[in-house]
């Protein structure tokens, strides 16, 4: 009885300081991810490439972990079309590069979020930020991290879904601006409105689970943490 005490001692010894490990490196990667994106928009742009370069290697630390940057790469080309468009309306082809850069800007700032959301468990980051942040708050923002595969999955599906109906907003129609206010009717709405029901279910299951009623803070440690 007393050799299985201690062995049950030094499991417990073990997960706990295993645990704490996996704490502190999601307390770095959120560290390094503020300070990336912090990076991304007052560094001047001959500084940029380094941060390019960084950022590259998250991408491949991303992809080994199974991660897709499709979502990424999509967000980046539609918002390089928009600001291109906008800036050679308003100030010629002589300032495109400026556009270019400023769209280089919000990718890198972009992708280090990317990457935490694929490395790092939500239960981790809540963790993280309940050290310095009210319990309510810490919860809301893992959970949107947590949302964001979620959400890119559900935009994909109602875009395909408007497609098939007719909608015009497939890459070739949103050529004419005038199809650009259907592409808000028809997809960034919806998306709105799921988002919205989405936040109130998780809302409704925290309370089911009288969170925030007791002045001890607890954290899930998921299954997968053990593997």
């Amino acid at each position: 009885m007393w050799v299985s005490c201690r062995r049950w001692r030094l499991r417990a010894r073990r997960r706990w300081s295993r645990e704490r490990q996996e704490t502190t490196l999601c307390a770095l990667s959120l560290l390094l991810v503020c300070v990336l994106s912090a990076c991304a928009f007052v560094l001047p742009a001959d500084l940029l490439l380094p941060l390019m370069a960084i950022n590259g290697l998250l991408v491949l630390h991303g992809l080994a972990r199974r991660g897709s940057i499709m979502g990424v790469v999509k967000l980046g080309a539609i918002q390089l079309t928009i600001t291109l468009s906008l800036y050679l309306l308003l100030y010629g082809v002589g300032h495109l590069a400026q556009g270019a850069v400023v769209v280089g800007r919000i990718i890198l700032a972009t992708i280090p979020g990317w990457w935490l959301c694929i490395t790092a468990a939500p239960e981790r980051i809540g963790e993280v930020l309940s050290a310095f942040l009210p319990t309510k708050w810490a919860f809301v923002m893992a959970a949107s991290l947590s949302l964001l595969p979620f959400m890119a999955d559900e935009v994909r599906e109602i875009y395909q879904i408007q497609c098939l109906r007719g909608a015009r907003i497939t890459p070739k129609a949103l050529r004419n601006p005038k199809n650009w206010p259907e592409l808000v009717y028809c997809v960034l709405f919806p998306v709105l409105i799921q988002l919205l029901k989405l936040s109130r279910q998780m809302a409704i299951a925290a309370q089911s689970r009288h969170f925030g009623k007791s002045m001890r803070v607890t954290h899930w440690h998921s299954p997968r943490d053990k593997k």
